[in-house]
């Protein structure tokens, strides 16, 4: 299995995306979390990150400047009791109800398919990690269109039971710029977590994402027994 470092990953493409990072601490007592959006229109980079409680939401920078909140302005990050969800969507909310319900992770995805943004078609990415008794597991997924056909919907889903202290995954949306933009392919990556605060982790992986493309970057450490957490948000508009 190849094991990447946060710095060589991010700066293996120009443009990522979206991207979502989840992971165990080195020192195995938190569970980790980044999730960060790149853009390229206007629209796109017209965004910053505003905490609301224990969930997070993107915002319009500039009002006056969003021509199309459609696909543009959700939570990425909410929270049902020792779960933490994220993704790159409005199917935050759609797993946050549907499981609320108690509907699993991948039966409330079923409900959901790729973005209707043609001829991008973006795949939506999802994670959850659950904590509990002190132990943590997380899943991901990818919904995706087959090949660029829009009448057909390619479903993955990753599950990590207690996973290695020092790791963790990594899934984006593209695999680098183009037009239509190419989908990302393949399992979630494996990335070396290096034993650092919050603040080193967050550094680092701004400092390392492209400068023209990427918009705002969201990091969490979730204390596994405890359930407290510390939270970083970069925006670029500030």
């Amino acid at each position: 299995m190849k094991i990447s470092t946060i710095a060589n990953e991010l700066n293996s493409l120009a443009y990522h995306g979206r991207g979502i990072i989840i992971g165990k601490s080195a020192d195995g007592k938190r569970a980790v979390t980044a999730y960060f959006i790149m853009g390229r229109s206007e629209n796109s980079r017209n965004r910053v990150f505003v905490a609301e409680g224990d969930a997070m939401r993107t915002k319009a920078f500039d009002e006056s400047k969003m021509t199309d909140p459609h696909l543009i302005i959700y939570y990425p990050v909410r929270v049902l009791g020792n779960k933490t969800i994220v993704t790159n969507g409005d199917q935050t909310d759609t797993i946050y109800e549907l499981m609320d319900k108690q509907m699993t992770f991948e039966q409330a995805l079923r409900t959901r398919e790729f973005e209707d943004d043609k001829p991008n078609f973006t795949p939506r990415i999802s994670g959850i990690i659950h904590r509990e008794k002190g132990e943590m597991n997380y899943a991901m997924s990818i919904l995706k269109s087959a090949e660029g056909d829009d009448s057909s919907c390619e479903r993955f889903t990753y599950a990590y039971s207690n996973p290695i202290a020092g790791r963790a995954k990594f899934i984006h949306t593209y695999n680098g710029d183009g037009n239509p933009l190419p989908s990302y392919e393949g399992e979630p990556k494996t990335l070396e977590l290096p034993d650092v605060d919050i603040d080193a982790l967050t550094d680092l992986i701004w400092t390392n994402l492209n400068a023209d493309n990427k918009v705002s970057l969201f990091v969490r450490y979730i204390d596994i027994d405890s359930g407290e957490t510390e939270t970083r948000i970069v925006n670029k508009n500030v």
